[in-house]
């Protein structure tokens, strides 16, 4: 063997012997690439639409979903305090356009204004309300799941009654009510636990939070 040759045990390590630490990506930059993948998908498919594939306007929908993306993402990305009711607020208003695009691109508008709107509308004022107790009143673990059973069974109630009304049926709950009847259950035991101070710390213990 040449003595001059190190031994390939005894050469440097190609690794590194310190640990360190891999900076952290800057919110703002990974806003600026999420935003540079959207617009580039949107414009992408505009031409597309627009030069080969011109039969109907269907790029309207990618774009009105990157649209819906952007607004969803952004505000996250760029500000770590967003307010959980502007997102919410935003929100909503990104599904409501998007579902107005499909019912210009379906020339059906009748479901867009009884049905598709009135329910992201419902659905964004229980957020909205439940956000606005847990930041009044109590924002618990246990709270936090009141609020969630109480949104499920009004909004379940508000989704059927536009439905039946939307085909001309009587304004009655039917599935709706064994949703509710469920609901009530898991509402009852938690306003319970929340009203027995032995009850509600038993459970946190159990439950670990």
């Amino acid at each position: 063997l040449d003595p001059h040759v190190i031994p390939y045990y005894e050469a440097a390590s190609p690794y590194p012997t310190k640990r360190g630490q891999v900076e952290p990506v800057k919110r703002k930059d990974l806003a600026i690439l999420v935003s540079v993948l959207l617009i580039s998908c949107a414009v992408t498919c505009g031409f597309l639409n627009l030069l080969v594939f011109d039969r109907n306007a269907w790029s309207l929908l990618v774009i009105g979903f990157c649209l819906l993306l952007w607004i969803t993402c952004i505000p996250f990305l760029i500000y770590r305090k967003t307010a959980p009711w502007l997102a919410v607020l935003l929100d909503s208003l990104g599904i409501a356009g998007y579902l107005f695009i499909i019912s210009r691109l379906t020339h059906s508008s009748d479901w867009f204004w009884l049905l598709g709107l009135p329910i992201t509308g419902l659905a964004a004022l229980l957020l909205e309300l439940s956000m606005f107790l847990g930041k009044k009143l109590s924002h618990s673990f246990l709270s936090v799941a009141l609020y969630l059973f109480t949104d499920i069974a009004l909004l379940c109630i508000g989704i059927e009654l536009l439905c039946r009304n939307y085909i001309g049926l009587e304004l009655k709950i039917v599935w709706s009510a064994v949703v509710l009847t469920v609901c009530v259950v898991f509402i009852i035991a938690l306003a319970t636990m929340l009203s027995i101070p032995r009850l509600r710390e038993a459970a946190r213990r159990r439950l670990h939070f």
